[in-house]
């Protein structure tokens, strides 16, 4: 018999690795991203103090499609919003996905809008 992988069990698995050694602070919050089907999400979390400072989204750019331009118009977005909010470095926490496609584009777009990470 074949064992079948569950691939959102395998990335809930890598996501629990990761966030062992991730966690954001005051002064360096977390910028986690996270993929579904459809939209992109981008918050900046402070997980010391347990709240979000800045978030982005497709839904809320009311973005058409979920590709490599609206991934990079949520990296600069969210970029824009964390510094409003007094944050120029953060962790990137790339929620177990791949760093790959959709979530390089939105890492590189927040990069060259001003974050440091």
């Amino acid at each position: 018999m074949i064992k079948r992988t569950d691939r959102k069990v395998n990335r809930l698995k890598r996501h629990k690795r990761v966030r062992v050694h991730v966690s954001g602070t005051a002064a360096r919050p977390r910028l986690a991203v996270y993929r579904s089907l459809n939209h992109l999400y981008a918050q900046v979390i402070d997980d010391a103090g347990g709240r979000t400072l800045a978030s982005a989204s497709t839904v809320a750019l009311k973005a058409k499609g979920n590709g490599m331009n609206e991934a990079a118009s949520v990296g600069k977005a969210i970029a824009d919003k964390a510094k409003a909010a007094g944050v120029s470095q953060v962790v990137f926490d790339r929620g177990g996905f791949l760093y790959h496609g959709r979530i390089k584009a939105l890492a590189d777009a927040a990069r060259e809008a001003g974050l440091e990470f």
